[in-house]
């Protein structure tokens, strides 16, 4: 019950916005211009006020994409992409030299570059969710966290060092709603608080403080980097933003379902290029 109504007061927020800047650490927030403006890169994002989770921790599984690019787990057949072919410069801008974030065996790859601290990839979060239910065997989802403010960074660092531990699944849905829901854990504009963040992960089953060590770690730091160049070489400027196959970014969509539809045409024009 407790999920339903999170859906539905997901339903009555405004529907499109993005958040975060040009990558300089900076973070604009406004309220969104219109309840369907396209979710295009440096649009200014709602307040953390307005903000919903993608899911109630503990209420239902965890809908995140395994980071490491694992297929879901129930993939759907191959089916003709709905509505009008998206338009170059509109929907879509090609990526000069765009390389696929983490190939692997072949299959097409689509990134969802974003940050647990927006409330806009909150939003998007459940789409996304339902949608990769109905991904092809031959298409892979991938989280790509971005530090574009420094509340951020700690979440970003936290993605990665869940990743190692194979936590991302179970606790993607999660965070978004112990910021944006619970306010738990840290939002925007309140200072980051690496321990409290780590905290939150130690109710996985971690040890609090190797997590904590992990997040602060060599290994962790080059994969936030990694991130932070792959968002950079794609021209992403704000969060949420897809990217497919490391060739196109969506740029056009009324509705986060519209910007779910662009990337399955984009996607279908991957696998007839194969």
């Amino acid at each position: 019950m407790k999920y339903r109504a999170l859906l539905t007061m997901l339903v009555l927020l405004p529907l499109m916005a993005a958040c975060g800047g040009k990558n300089d650490g900076s973070e604009n927030v406004s309220a969104p211009s219109a309840e369907t403006a396209p979710a295009t890169e440096g649009t200014a994002a709602t307040t953390a006020d307005t903000a919903a989770p993608a899911a109630a921790a503990g209420d239902t599984a965890a809908q995140g994409t395994p980071a490491d690019g694992a297929a879901p787990t129930a993939s759907a057949p191959v089916v003709p992409p709905e509505g009008p072919a998206p338009v170059l410069g509109k929907d879509y801008v090609e990526i000069p030299n765009g390389q696929p974030y983490a190939p692997l065996n072949g299959k097409i790859e689509v990134v969802e570059v974003f940050g647990y601290v927006c409330p806009a990839c909150a939003r998007f979060a459940p789409d996304v969710a339902a949608w990769k239910k109905k991904l092809p065997a031959d298409v892979r989802l991938t989280y790509v966290p971005v530090a574009f403010a420094p509340a951020w960074m700690p979440y970003a660092k936290a993605f990665y060092a869940a990743e190692s531990k194979g936590l991302v699944e179970k606790t993607h849905d999660a965070v978004f709603t112990k910021i944006h829901l619970e306010r738990s854990l840290p939002g925007e504009g309140q200072p980051a608080d690496p321990a409290k963040v780590a905290a939150f992960y130690a109710g996985y089953g971690v040890d609090e403080k190797e997590f904590l060590a992990l997040m602060n770690s060599f290994g962790v730091d080059a994969q936030v980097n990694r991130a932070k160049q792959f968002a950079m070489k794609t021209g992403v400027e704000g969060t949420p933003s897809i990217i497919v196959n490391g060739k196109y970014r969506v740029t056009g969509g009324n509705s986060y379902a519209d910007v779910l539809r662009i990337a399955d045409h984009l996607i279908a024009m991957e696998r007839a290029a194969k």
